[in-house]
């Protein structure tokens, strides 16, 4: 009962705090949902693939137009000839052809992206933030919703990417291509896209976590005012390995976007195999690398910019939230 109490704890002073939790930054970012709402991943998802697609779009645009050779009026497949024979005909506006195409996709399918990466590794990692296996499972399922939305966007930014291109712009090309080949060619490289995304993305968010959980303990003294340095470099590595893994893949993915386009190649069923067979018969197995140095360059900066302004936003959420509740409890 209080009356028993003995008189030193009757002392208000003497009577102990409740203890508030130590907040752990670095324990935030790798946990399993990050005390964050949907919708919050959501933007923080979208301002980052925005940011990041359109840092890096010069890049993309060459990587498509080597990609896209074979009949394409780029004949080599060296960079820096690729980039002059862009700025020769077409001047740097043609560097940034298809680029609103790009900014129109990459918001909403970035913001699936995340949001539902964020959301299968609370399910799937059971607390534990150094489940590889739940970020790889993760990642797959983000990347399997995400292009669901990008593709068609995609398909019209490497259409207008290409040299010459028909097109006037992204509604021409969306007017063109749905009068010519139905909204079926929108999708025409959904399956090879997700194939080539599902293995990049295990490879890219568990080489992410890794990386970023050994950046952390190698230096946990001082995580806190390496968070940004952490971040893009864990995601420099991620997207570097990942994308190197998977140029095959992109190649042909590329090549079925861009069929019938620009003299390129149109292929009868569509198929990957048809695509492989077609690019080996011309080009050798060094063809289904065509493109690589480019990719990971672009890449390598891009997961670099994306992750770090990913993560920002989530923490800026996290302040945004941390305040709020003080303000409450005041």
């Amino acid at each position: 009962m209080a009356s028993d109490a003995s008189p030193e704890f009757q002392k208000p002073e003497l009577i102990p705090a409740a203890q508030q939790p130590e907040y752990h930054p670095e324990i935030a970012a790798t946990g399993a949902h990050d005390g964050l709402y949907f919708w919050q991943f959501m933007i923080a998802g979208s301002i980052a693939g925005m940011v990041e697609h359109m840092a890096m779009f010069p890049v993309d645009t060459v990587k498509t137009q080597m990609q896209a050779l074979g009949s394409c009026p780029i004949k080599s497949v060296n960079v820096n000839q690729a980039l002059q024979s862009i700025l020769k005909s077409e001047g740097p506006r043609g560097l940034y052809r298809g680029i609103a195409a790009m900014g129109l996709g990459a918001g909403p399918a970035q913001a699936v992206y995340f949001s539902v990466y964020e959301l299968c590794k609370k399910r799937f990692s059971g607390g534990n933030p150094n489940n590889s296996a739940a970020h790889a499972v993760s990642g797959v399922c983000a990347t399997v919703a995400s292009d669901a939305v990008l593709t068609p966007m995609d398909t019209v930014k490497q259409r207008l990417q290409l040299s010459s291109s028909p097109y006037s712009g992204v509604w021409d090309c969306v007017r063109r291509v749905m009068k010519d080949e139905g909204i079926g060619a929108f999708f025409a490289s959904y399956r090879t896209t997700v194939l080539m995304n599902a293995p990049y993305t295990a490879v890219h968010f568990a080489t992410y976590e890794a990386a970023k959980r050994g950046l952390m303990e190698a230096s946990a003294e001082s995580v806190s005012d390496e968070r940004l340095v952490v971040h893009a470099t864990a995601g420099a590595a991620a997207g570097a390995l990942a994308a190197a893994f998977t140029t095959p893949l992109d190649v042909v993915k590329t090549q079925l976007q861009c069929q019938g386009v620009c003299g390129c190649d149109r292929f009868v069923s569509g198929s990957i195999q048809d695509v492989l067979r077609t690019i080996v018969k011309k080009d050798g197995y060094s063809g289904l690398m065509r493109g690589w140095v480019p990719r990971m360059l672009f890449h390598a900066p891009a997961a670099a910019i994306c992750w770090s302004t990913y993560e920002a936003g989530k923490a800026f959420f996290q302040k945004l939230r941390a305040t709020s509740h003080s303000g409450n409890i005041s």
